[in-house]
């Protein structure tokens, strides 16, 4: 089964079923193997693409206006983007906007990603909703030439995400220092100068943004490669400990991350907050586990339910993992869930200041109705050091 664009194709999109989608292609050449997924969001997709959660996914974007507003450094999320490659229905158009430094083609291009426009993404998400998210093959050749059956082989071949640990590949090489806050007219992103909490954030692939929310909620943020041991945690003297966003499996992170937790949670009081797969990390720490999205939760108006308020806020999210709710043990209480599919969002310890959630409080892009979660991590740190003092 075919899709043809009305010129000679330029890129193509093969997957495992057989199933292969012709377009025009833009950014890098070449091709690359991944998950497909969808992300519903009407803006960021330079945020989109540089979030290390989506290390080994190809992002198709259902909002069709991609590429209009360019590429800055300031919205970057890491360094280079991650996800694999773009798939848009529109090919971008120039940018339009007074912070635009690049334009998306040649941003593409110059961090190596491919990305396919011209394509019917309303079918495709149709096609991943009902199928799950597919294992496909992304081509760009500027001359048209495509083994088509070689390309439908290597998405069948490729192994998937379940069992593959990618927070390894995304995290930081050592250790560093955070102090910008959040982005603010007309000075752009201003240096905390007189934080109040000192933590350590673990980078399973950490956005900026969240540590930038850290900062802005009075905290001196010091982060630690993903492997980071208790000890090497506790030498930094924290006053809490925060678990990050990332890709891959979390059963597959968890070999090492979570015998980190267990010991800081048996040994230590500290204050511990999570987001994402930390969120994932701290549930299986307490003994819950986690499943495979059919085709997970992507985009910026996910509607959200905190059970201890009744408030129902709108969020980013970003994951193909969920954490069973069905496996929470005794003493640990869910504390918010998805309105969408009533998949967990939520969790906490009933009697320690020990918390995590699955959207992405930080945004970027998206909503800021969970910006609260920062400070309550910040009045839980507040709180332990009055009780100590």
């Amino acid at each position: 089964m075919a899709d043809t664009a009305p010129s000679k194709p330029t890129a193509c999109l093969a997957m495992a079923d057989g199933t292969v989608f012709y377009g025009a292609g833009f950014g890098a050449t070449g091709q690359t193997v991944a998950e497909l997924c969808f992300n519903t969001a009407m803006t960021g997709y330079q945020e989109i693409m540089t979030d290390p959660s989506y290390a080994g996914q190809i992002v198709t974007f259902t909002f069709p206006h991609i590429g209009n507003t360019g590429v800055t450094p300031e919205d970057d999320e890491t360094g280079n983007p991650v996800a694999a490659g773009m798939v848009v229905k529109w090919d971008p158009t120039l940018a339009s906007n007074w912070r635009s430094t690049e334009e998306l083609k040649d941003w593409l291009t110059r961090t190596g990603r491919i990305a396919i426009g011209g394509i019917d993404t309303r079918r495709l998400t149709r096609a991943i909703r009902q199928q799950g998210a597919p294992h496909v093959a992304l081509a760009h050749d500027p001359d048209g030439n495509f083994d088509v059956e070689a390309l439908v082989a290597s998405a069948r071949a490729w192994s998937g995400l379940e069992g593959m640990d990618l927070a390894k590949d995304v995290t930081c090489a050592q250790s560093y220092r955070w102090d910008e806050m959040r982005w603010a007219w007309p000075d752009g992103f201003p240096k905390q100068s007189a934080a109040k909490h000192k933590v350590v954030a673990i980078d399973y692939g950490a956005k900026r943004n969240i540590l930038r929310c850290l900062a802005s909620a009075g905290c001196d943020v010091t982060v630690l490669p993903a492997s980071a041991s208790a000890e090497e945690i506790l030498a930094h003297n924290p006053d809490g400990v925060f678990l990050s966003n990332g890709p891959g499996d979390p059963a597959a992170t968890g070999e090492y991350a979570v015998p980190m937790i267990k010991t800081i949670l048996d040994t230590t009081e500290l204050p511990v907050f999570g987001i994402c797969l930390g969120h994932q990390m701290l549930a299986l720490a307490l003994g819950a586990k986690t499943v495979k999205m059919n085709h997970g939760h992507h985009g910026a108006n996910h509607p959200v339910k905190e059970y201890a308020t009744g408030k129902v806020e709108i969020t980013s999210m970003n994951h193909g993992f969920a954490v069973d709710a069905q496996t929470l043990p005794d003493g640990v209480e869910e504390t918010h869930v998805s309105l969408f599919d009533g998949s967990n969002c939520g969790i906490r310890l009933a009697d320690r200041p020990v918390f995590s959630v699955q959207q992405h409080p930080e945004a970027s892009p998206g909503p800021q109705d969970s910006f609260y979660l920062f400070e309550r991590f910040a009045e839980a740190m507040a709180a332990r050091k009055a009780a100590v003092a």
